[in-house]
């Protein structure tokens, strides 16, 4: 077989592996999502069991209103969005590993051919062999640039998530907190 045919067998293998690298990333994703909403599916279920029974339960307007209070748990919907969050950044990181390195694999093709050019070209192409190897070392350096910068753009948002969903849980907290304080006031009194 010539070289020709072969490296085209050889980039016909390494398509078809990134693709299916990139099916895997995506049902692994899909799979991640699936079991998190079966489990908040079943715990739902379950609270509603438990809530349904304690409003059974119930003797008086004054319970009627603390449990209706109790019913709201807004740190449950903030978890379950960060928890979506965490599996769409990772299937994100995961992405952008695959085409970073699918990146790199054209990058050190470009440069083979280029080299297999220089070596083939007439005499008095030098200054043309060397202006596709200064091309390609700015797009490489460009490309590297702007996955930096999009990676630093990713770790900020990633922060800011993880700090806004601290600053609502601990908000949810101290709301839960408050409207329990005057109830206990309320028993106490009575």
């Amino acid at each position: 077989m010539s070289a020709i045919p072969q490296n085209v067998l050889v980039n016909q293998k390494a398509t078809l592996d990134s693709l299916l690298a990139i099916q895997s990333t995506f049902f692994n994703g899909f799979e991640k999502l699936v079991d998190l909403n079966l489990k908040a599916a079943k715990a739902a279920f379950e609270g509603v069991a438990a809530k349904s029974q304690e409003a059974i339960e119930l003797k008086d307007a004054q319970e009627a209103l603390a449990f209706t209070s109790a019913l709201v748990r807004p740190e449950q919907a903030v978890t379950y969005s960060k928890d979506v969050f965490d599996i769409l950044s990772g299937v994100q990181g995961d992405l952008s590993k695959l085409a970073e390195s699918q990146l790199n694999n054209s990058h050190q093709q470009a440069a083979e051919v280029i080299e297999q050019i220089s070596r083939n070209a007439p005499t008095g192409s030098e200054s043309a062999v060397a202006l596709m190897k200064s091309s390609l070392a700015t797009a490489t350096s460009a490309y590297e640039s702007v996955a930096k910068a999009a990676r630093q753009a990713t770790d900020a948002a990633e922060s800011n998530i993880n700090a806004a969903t601290n600053a609502t849980l601990k908000a949810a907290a101290d709301a839960a907190q408050a409207t329990k304080a005057p109830r206990a006031k309320r028993a106490a009194a009575n």
